[in-house]
C-alpha cells in the first residue's frame, strides 16, 4: 500500500485506462449520489436556502423537512458538484463520512453532454439496471469516495513511481 494524494491517484487511474488496464476500485457506495439503478454516481452540491433564488427558494422554504430531504435525493442528471479538496477528503475519511463499502472495477471513462468526465465502472451486484451492470462515476465522486485502488505498477506515471521508490 502507498498513500498518494488524490490528484496523483487520479493520474494513476487515468494512465491505467489510457494504456488499456482496468483498475480495482474500493469505494463508499452509501452516498445519496450513488444511484445504482440510474447508472451514475455523483456528488451534488447540497440545496439550501442560501443556494436557491426566487420561486425556487419560495418553494423550498414551504417544504417540510422530510420533503426537503426527498428533494435532495432527486438527482435527474448532470449538475453542479462539490469541489473536492484533499482536506475535505481526509476529513470525511477521519469522521467516517466515507467508509469502505464495496469493491468494483474501473474499465474506462466517458464524458457527458456538459463535458463532465466520468469513470466507467463494472459492478458485481447485477445487470438489472440501465447500463447492464455498469455505472458512470463522476470525477468528484471518485476523488471524494475512493478508499483504495489496485493497479499494475507499470501504469504508475514515472514521476509518481520515483516518489514511491518502486
Amino acid at each position: 500500500y502507498y498513500n498518494v494524494k488524490m490528484e496523483e491517484m487520479k493520474q494513476i487511474v487515468d494512465n491505467a485506462i489510457k494504456n488499456g488496464y482496468s483498475v480495482a476500485w474500493a469505494a463508499d457506495v452509501s452516498e445519496r449520489g450513488f444511484q445504482w439503478k440510474k447508472g451514475f454516481a455523483v456528488l451534488p452540491v447540497e440545496k439550501s436556502a442560501e443556494t436557491l433564488e426566487g420561486t425556487e427558494l419560495a418553494r423550498w422554504t414551504k417544504l417540510s423537512d422530510k420533503d426537503r430531504e426527498n428533494e435532495q435525493n432527486k438527482i435527474k442528471g448532470p449538475g453542479e458538484e462539490i469541489k473536492v479538496t484533499q482536506e475535505m477528503r481526509q476529513e470525511w475519511f477521519d469522521n467516517y463520512q466515507t467508509t469502505d463499502d464495496h469493491g468494483m472495477v474501473i474499465v474506462g471513462s466517458a464524458v457527458d453532454q456538459d463535458g463532465n468526465r466520468y469513470y466507467k465502472v463494472q459492478n458485481s451486484w447485477d445487470t438489472n439496471q440501465i447500463y447492464k451492470g455498469f455505472i458512470y462515476v463522476s470525477e468528484a465522486y471518485f476523488l471524494a469516495k475512493t478508499l483504495n485502488i489496485t493497479v499494475n505498477k507499470n501504469v504508475i506515471p514515472e514521476k509518481i513511481r520515483k516518489n514511491l521508490a518502486l
